[in-house]
Formats: C-alpha cells, structure tokens, sequence
C-alpha cells in the first residue's frame, strides 16, 4: 500500500497540481495586498485624493502600505523559488532512477528450439 502511495505522489499530475496550490495561494496574497494596502486606501481615504495647491495637484502619502506590498512580492518570489527547487530536485531523482532502471541487465533471452535441440545433440555426442 505504501508503495502504491508513492508511485501516486510521484506521478506528474499530482506534483503539478500541488505547485499550483502552493504558488496560487501565494499569488493571493500579493493581489490581497494590492487591494488592501494600495487600491482601497486610494479609493477610500479622501486625505489620499489630489490635493490642489496653486494649481499644482499634490498626492498625499497617508494609508498606502507600499511596504506591505512589496513584502507581498517578495514573499512569493520566495515561495516560488522554494517551490523551484524542490520540482528541480524531484526531477533530479526520476532522472537518476529512470537511468538505473534502464541499466539494469535484461534477463538472459530463453534459447530458441533450435539452440535447444542442438544443446542436446551436443551433450548426447559429449556423454558418448
């Protein structure tokens, strides 16, 4: 049974779908943050909107986290690379095994008819 959960986990559809999840929820919190941190505070703060001063229009920096964000961002480059090496090294080892499955010696082929009358005919004249 363990072995057939093994074979299951290393299957590439399955190794394929968790990266996804993995990466997806991280992806979430990078848009999670830019809604939050960016989006909503521009939207919703009026202290954020263009304050016009002499005909200059001048944005006040108030409720926007920038620093959320990029910590966001930086978070998911993380994961992903995490992620990366792990697919790497997982393909890595199917390499190596596929490798020494294929250099394992095949069987010796069974003798033809032919090759064993003639084998009997040799040990017939050898006994002789």
């Amino acid at each position: 049974m363990l072995k057939e959960f093994k074979a299951f986990i290393m299957r590439g559809n399955v190794v394929d779908l968790a990266v996804a999840i993995i990466l997806g929820a991280a992806f979430s919190t990078i848009v999670t943050s830019l809604v939050n941190d960016i989006i909503t505070p521009l939207i919703l703060n009026p202290a954020l909107r263009a304050v016009g001063v002499g005909g200059v229009e001048l944005w006040t920096p108030g409720g926007i986290a920038l620093g959320k964000f990029i910590a966001a961002i930086i978070n998911f480059v993380v994961v992903a690379f995490c992620i990366f090496i792990i697919v790497k090294g997982m393909n890595k080892a199917m390499t190596l095994r596929k490798k020494k499955e294929d250099e394992a010696p095949a069987p010796p082929a069974e003798p033809s008819n032919e090759e064993k009358l003639l084998m009997e005919i040799r040990d017939l004249l050898k006994n002789k």
